[in-house]
């Protein structure tokens, strides 16, 4: 199973070292538009249609405030404009950095 052995802030990336000897750097942009939440992502109405909200970006909400690991599979991400409801299961983050970026795509 998939383990963060380091993680750590550098510059504008979340910089992450595998259990496997992989590295990850993930622009902190890229971490914030791609959050999984349902308040980001959105979920399923009563019909099974999912329901997309409007998300809204400030200055803050590019700066990472904190992260915590969550039971040994994920990673809680808290932003400085307040949005915290974002659980990154490991393997998704490491998808995020193999990800090209929006100018390469």
């Amino acid at each position: 199973m998939l383990s963060i052995t380091n993680i750590g802030l550098v510059q504008n990336e979340l910089a992450i070292v595998w259990s496997d000897g992989g590295e990850s750097y993930i622009p902190i942009e890229r971490l914030r538009r791609a959050c999984p939440c349902a308040s980001c992502q959105g979920e399923p109405d009563a019909t099974g249609r999912v329901v997309r909200p409007k998300v809204t970006y400030t200055s803050q909400s590019f700066f990472l405030r904190s992260y915590e690991p969550i039971g040994g599979y994920a990673l809680l991400v808290r932003f400085e404009d307040g949005h915290a409801t974002g659980i990154y299961p490991f393997n998704y983050l490491r998808e995020l950095s193999e990800r090209p970026s929006l100018e390469e795509q």
